[in-house]
């Protein structure tokens, strides 16, 4: 990969990046305008995730962070850990985009903060002290947001350094996502969920999880970011996913803004979906730029850092934009990839290293991976093999000796799944079939949220 940016993409980048400034510097004279603000922000993180990728891709190479591609013929050397730079772009774009949120609170409404011809008159609550009008419970949501993401980033680049095991590292995005609960907690604190129409009679309109509820964000912080790094091993899959997954939840917080009724006031539901978009946009602005050079064929590795960073993002979007049930919409392939790999992920059926597909040298195509066997698997792991494999669609292949034992099975991914029933495949052929699988499912799912949850619930958490 070259380090120098050819004349069209430096003219293309420059021209992007001029656009949104100038963008930028329009919405400064007016009352902050932060959603167009947030798209000028998008299009300066991609042209600076593009560049520095470019640039720092054989420093990378220099400190040792390189990898092989190993569906390749040639199996070439390829810079790794990018998915930091695009990681750290987003932070500072973050950071730099919190005084626009609060434009108006900042400069525009209160007096002193730039506009001194306006007037606020002191409102005295009940035991005389000031109330002041700045949201202050919406900053700490997006601090708190950025402080979740700085410490998954930070575990991340510590993980692709350090490359720790699975069993060490399976909750550290549960520490990451602490700030995040307690600011929940703090400011929100709602922990009932809805009961769907049919079980009314049984458990009554709502039920109050306490705790657990804090259990199962929690679970869902460590979910999105691994399940991301569970599906994963071939050009462009770990970045397609996550950008049809946030593609998808921006869909969904456009439905939802649009759909919800006119109040002179705000509605309740506004502030949460206008918090996504602004993680959103950016998050897609950098994804971007990372897809355009980890895509088959890759000059780069995305590291361990992206999916890290990427399901964090996802999962702090879900839980404090108030929709985790429909951010797991989003997560179905993703969901099914994981029950489908939990017997080698519990060690039911042995599980190598690296389950990524094999690549067949002479064809030139993937073919899915296989465990082989030394000794005859025990009693368990035979009939969970052979009943996956003598399913009327069998989820797995095998192979037997004369004396009818498992000597060799596919691995349990969907990839591998997707060449069982397909057969052996291209690389991008592969990647761009799961792609359409999640970006189908997405919209199925949008739709059953939209359409189909007044079947399911008395109402609409919109109206």
């Amino acid at each position: 990969m070259s380090v120098v940016l050819s004349r069209w993409e430096a003219f293309s980048l420059s021209a992007l990046s001029i656009a949104c400034l100038a963008v930028l510097a329009t919405t400064l004279q007016g009352d902050g305008e932060p959603l167009i603000a947030s798209f000028a922000f998008s299009g300066i993180a991609f042209s600076f995730a593009y560049c520095l990728i470019r640039w720092l891709g054989q420093t990378f190479i220099d400190a040792g962070l390189k990898g092989r591609d190993m569906s390749k013929l040639r199996k070439p050397e390829l810079p790794e850990t990018m998915g930091a730079i695009c990681a750290v772009v987003y932070l500072l774009t973050l950071i730099i985009f919190i005084p626009f949120p609060f434009y108006q609170d900042i400069v525009a409404a209160t007096s002193g903060g730039g506009n001194n011809d306006v007037i606020v008159e002191r409102q005295p609550s009940a035991d005389g002290r000031i109330l002041h009008r700045f949201p202050h419970s919406k900053l700490a949501s997006y601090l708190s947001a950025l402080l979740s993401l700085q410490s998954v980033v930070i575990l991340g680049i510590a993980d692709d350094l350090f490359d720790i095991r699975w069993r060490h590292k399976l909750f550290i995005p549960a520490f990451a996502a602490i700030p995040m609960l307690v600011v929940y907690f703090v400011d929100y604190g709602v922990t009932n969920v809805v009961v769907p129409v049919q079980l009314e009679a049984y458990f009554g309109n709502l039920i109050d999880l306490g705790w657990i509820y804090y259990i199962y964000m929690a679970c869902v912080a460590i979910f999105c970011p691994n399940s991301i790094n569970i599906l994963a091993g071939i050009n462009g899959i770990e970045v397609s996913q996550s950008l049809v997954i946030a593609l998808l939840l921006l869909l969904n917080d456009i439905l939802s803004l649009s759909t919800t009724p006119s109040s002179p006031s705000p509605h309740p539901a506004t502030d949460p979906h206008l918090f996504s978009i602004y993680l959103l946009l950016p998050f897609i602005g950098v994804s971007a730029a990372l897809w355009c050079h980890n895509w088959y064929p890759a000059k780069v590795f995305v590291g361990d850092t992206y999916c890290y960073f990427a399901g964090m993002v996802f999962a702090i979007v879900g839980i404090l934009g108030h929709f985790s049930k429909t951010l797991l919409l989003m997560f179905i392939p993703q969901i099914a990839n994981f029950l489908y790999s939990a017997p080698q992920l519990f060690r039911i059926i042995s599980c190598p290293r690296h389950r990524l597909p094999h690549f067949n040298p002479r064809t030139g195509l993937l073919e899915p991976s296989v465990t082989e066997w030394q000794q005859p698997p025990g009693m368990l792991a035979t009939g969970v093999l052979k009943g996956l494999a003598n399913l009327p669609v069998p989820l797995i292949a095998i192979r037997l000796n004369d004396d009818g034992d498992v000597i060799q099975s596919t691995n349990f991914t969907i990839l591998n799944l997707w060449l069982v029933w397909f057969g052996p495949q291209r690389e991008d052929t592969l990647a761009t079939a799961i792609i359409g699988v999640q970006i189908m499912v997405g919209l199925v799912g949008l739709f059953v949220r939209h359409k189909m949850a007044l079947l399911v619930f008395r109402e609409d958490n919109r109206d």
